[in-house]
């Protein structure tokens, strides 16, 4: 850039030098002094203030110019339209093998413009750049023509920017619109011109513009929408393609076909008038329909959502859709929503997890409806478990030498002016660990809790994998503690797959098996319950979901499983597990509304069971080996009714009384 500023002294001035002001204003013509000389200073004349602007002014633009220069060659390489994108768009594939659901935008391989048809590039010029070839990046006679049909609109109807301008936005600045921000793309404009080709600069074009869908890029977009290479597209295709670059979102064929068509046929006649098709070619062009497959799957589900926040973490800069094996099992999945869909709730919400005792999760629901409230309840809500929490504080127990055959006092107890009350507020003195756990009371456990202590119970809790912050109170022992009910699920699978703690897994590379084949560590290695803890869990578990609170889950193949109903039945839980399936469900209000009268054993309960009786048929895993020598004892004797109502079992009052005692019996 040298001839800028190393001019001689003799050399002649340019055409545009102006003389400078040495106190005499030598116009041409004219040796006498200035009009009002008085033999003092002569002021300057009024054109030396402008000529002080217009200096100004070609500075802060020549400075512009340099440091936008500089700029481009320090930090924006000529190739950076041809990266692919940071975050790449991920394909979720289940364990079964079926796609579930596709995340993030799409970029595929660049495309080369000097090798894709005529048709296809011509698209393109004839509508976005018509003078494309002709021009130096900045086209005045385009934006004149533009600013002319704008005017004749009342509106913005064209665009004055070319081909090279569009790509030294997308490319290289924001989308913010200054004058700045405008001068800027004109330089890099320029500079782009500089230095590549024509076809270099289409190619660069075509390879990184939008189109709409989360899709960057022409082979992406001819790959999404119609299933074919950029090199096979029709013209009908090509007009379509390329009609959407100047809404994208709007006129997306997968959001608004029939825009899309008539926008393409505005392409098909600008290609008549560029010649780069004939009248007989446009008059058979067909309207083009998209065909491809990938605009048929969700951006987002409940178990997708989760599972990316994860995959996100090995992601690197790709090319096209990253291929993302889950472990959701698609069947199992089903037969979840459809159980989910059944549920008895009324107006209430409902979440659900189904995984493996080695923590792969097969099924997942956060909601209702996912349209309607993304929000995941099944991982991201931290609602109070109630009862369901019991099991890590009997395993506390276990672990301090109780069995379950030890005698606990069920009597009201009073703790610092707490009294925790039995939900049907009877009370049955010295009963074993195995009944208070069936029966869950209340009172028994608190009492045990102060036996066990809470520091045990809440060690206990940390080491099955509970994260969430849990109170140090003497509540703690009846589930107060905000919790998710992927943790508590997790937990569970701790207890059935006899070694903790088990953490949930979305993705096959995050699998105990997969960490195995590859030699990695997992986060936290595994212990192995004793048998002497393992056993008696299971006893207790099995006593509930099969004689107390739990009974309505019960199956036909070994079931275990815990209730859970808070305070005013603002959540109900049932946990449990049976062949090789743990599952977590809750039911309850997004603002804490009381369900009335529903327990943990009562809808959570029939869900847990409508679903294992599908999933079992269609499941063919085998589970955890269960002790060799474990005999699930007897069912507790039946809760003895005071003599008046006893007496008068088959009267009225009776019936009532027996009605009463099913509903307590189900929380």
């Amino acid at each position: 850039m040298g001839f800028f500023f190393n001019r001689k002294e003799n050399d002649a001035p340019p055409p545009w030098h102006l003389p400078e002001y040495d106190g005499e204003w030598q116009g041409a013509g004219d040796s006498g002094p200035a009009p009002g000389a008085d033999g003092g200073d002569t002021p300057p004349p009024q054109t030396s203030s402008r000529r002080h602007w217009w200096r100004w002014g070609f500075g802060i633009v020549s400075l512009l110019f340099l440091a936008t220069l500089i700029w481009l060659i320090v930090t924006a390489p000529l190739g950076r339209a041809l990266e692919p994108l940071d975050d790449p768009a991920m394909l979720f594939v289940s364990a079964d093998g079926q796609p579930i659901a596709r995340r993030g935008a799409i970029k595929d391989e660049p495309v080369d413009a000097a090798s894709l048809p005529d048709h296809v590039t011509g698209a393109f010029i004839a509508i976005e750049d018509r003078r494309f070839r002709d021009h130096w990046g900045i086209d005045p006679y385009g934006i004149g023509r533009a600013a002319v049909a704008n005017a004749k609109a009342g509106g913005v109807t064209q665009g004055g920017s070319t081909i090279t301008q569009q790509l030294a936005k997308t490319s290289f600045l924001s989308a913010e619109r200054s004058i700045e921000r405008k001068a800027q793309e004109a330089i890099i404009a320029l500079w782009l011109e500089a230095w590549l080709s024509k076809d270099e600069i289409l190619s660069r074009y075509l390879s990184s513009i939008y189109f709409g869908d989360g899709v960057y890029g022409l082979r992406a977009a001819s790959r999404h929408y119609f299933g074919s290479e950029p090199e096979e597209l029709s013209i009908g295709q090509a007009a379509m393609l390329a009609g959407i670059v100047k809404a994208p979102s709007r006129l997306a064929p997968t959001r608004d076909l029939s825009g899309a068509r008539e926008r393409a046929e505005l392409v098909v006649d600008a290609m008549v008038d560029e010649q780069i098709i004939t009248p007989d070619e446009a008059a058979a062009v067909r309207p083009a329909r998209p065909t491809g497959q990938g605009a048929s799957l969700p951006s987002g589900t409940y178990f997708a959502d989760w599972a990316a926040k994860r995959a996100a973490r090995a992601l690197t800069p790709d090319y096209g859709l990253v291929r993302v094996p889950t472990t959701l099992d698609s069947r199992l999945q089903r037969i979840a929503v459809r159980s989910v869909i059944n549920a008895p709730i009324g107006d209430a919400q409902i979440a659900f997890v189904a995984m493996r005792p080695t923590g792969e999760v097969v099924a997942m629901v956060g909601g209702r409806s996912y349209k309607k409230s993304p929000f995941n309840r099944a991982t991201q809500a931290k609602r109070q478990p109630g009862s369901a929490f019991k099991a890590l504080v009997y395993l506390a127990a276990l672990r301090s030498g109780w069995s379950p055959d030890d005698m606990i006092d069920d009597s009201p107890i009073s703790i610092d002016g707490w009294t925790p009350s039995n939900s049907d507020g009877r009370y049955r003195g010295p009963i074993s660990l195995r009944e208070a756990f069936a029966r869950s009371s209340n009172a028994a456990t608190v009492r045990l809790a102060q036996e066990v202590g809470r520091d045990r119970i809440i060690r206990t809790a940390r080491e099955l994998g509970i994260t969430s912050k849990l109170n140090d109170s003497p509540s703690l022992a009846l589930g107060t503690a905000g919790i998710s009910l992927l943790e508590m699920t997790a937990a569970y699978a701790a207890i059935y797959s006899g070694s903790y703690p088990v953490e949930a897994a979305a993705l096959q590379a995050e699998t105990p098996a997969a960490a195995a084949a590859s030699g990695r560590m997992l986060h936290r290695q595994a212990r192995m319950h004793p048998h002497e803890e393992w056993e008696p869990m299971l006893d207790l578990l099995y006593a509930a979901a099969n004689h107390g609170t739990g009974r309505r889950a019960a199956l036909r193949v070994p079931t275990f499983g815990k209730t859970g109903t808070t305070q005013e039945n603002r959540d109900a839980v049932f946990i449990g597990f049976a062949g090789n399936l743990v599952v977590g469900v809750w039911v309850g209000h997004d603002d804490n509304e009381s369900l009335g009268r529903m327990s943990g054993g009562d809808a959570p309960a029939r869900v847990f069971r409508n679903f294992m009786q599908a999933a079992l048929q269609v499941d063919g895993s085998r589970g955890p080996r269960l002790p060799r020598d474990f005999r699930p004892a007897p069912p507790p004797p039946p809760p003895v009714l005071p003599a008046p109502i006893e007496e008068h079992r088959s009267s009225p009052l009776g019936r009532i009384a027996r009605e009463i005692e099913k509903i307590f019996l189900g929380l």
